[in-house]
């Protein structure tokens, strides 16, 4: 879990999908207004719960670690939403209750691509690398099972991650990636460029 009040990454998250309060980007439609969010790797819950806040009639959050999702009930409840948020432990959509669909799936995943015999050597390094982005075949190959008809899948991405690595997965997997909004911002020495990407089902040849 990265602390939302020491991580960049969070309000840039929030900033890109129109949950920010920033005037121009707020109320985009696939975070606020009636529907259904689907959040994998949830941490803290502040996505999540800001996309309940935002209008969602129901949000479920996903995480791999059982402290996130204890922070994210903590947070849901603090922040009177619990009564629409779900919070599940889950690896990716392992535990999604069977027949659940979404207007929107989201991810913002663990980019930094590594070797993929390298082993995580702790439990906070497995939200940032993702060894061989066999996480990241696994989202592009599921989502789409989740959507409802119309649906959405959404994932945040930034210029540390291997863009061509992920493309090529995605191609493999017959999906197409589409930039939707970026953000640029100073994280340390360096510049960092955010980007949301929307993944859709290609058509057939």
């Amino acid at each position: 879990m990265f602390a939302p009040p020491f991580s960049v990454s969070s309000g840039i998250a929030l900033e890109l999908l129109g949950l920010g309060g920033t005037p121009g980007t707020s109320g985009t439609p696939e975070t606020s207004g009636p529907g259904s969010f689907l959040e994998v790797g949830c941490g803290t819950g502040i996505i999540a719960v800001s996309a309940a806040l935002a209008g969602c009639e129901r949000v479920t959050a996903l995480d791999i670690s059982e402290p996130a999702v204890r922070n994210t009930v903590m947070n849901a409840e603090r922040h009177g939403v619990a009564d629409r948020l779900t919070v599940v432990h889950s690896d990716l959509f392992e535990n999604v209750p069977a027949g659940r669909r979404f207007d929107t799936v989201y991810w913002h995943s663990n980019l930094v691509l590594a070797p993929p015999e390298y082993r995580h050597k702790t439990i906070h390094e497995r939200a940032y690398v993702d060894p061989g982005y066999r996480d990241h075949r696994r989202f592009l190959a599921d989502a789409p099972s989740f959507l409802t008809e119309n649906g959405r899948i959404l994932l945040h991405f930034s210029n540390r991650g291997n863009t061509a690595r992920l493309n090529a997965i995605a191609a493999e997997n017959g999906r197409e990636v589409r930039e939707l909004r970026s953000l640029r911002v100073h994280e340390g020495d360096d510049l960092v460029e955010h980007v949301l990407l929307e993944i859709s089902v290609a058509e057939p040849s």
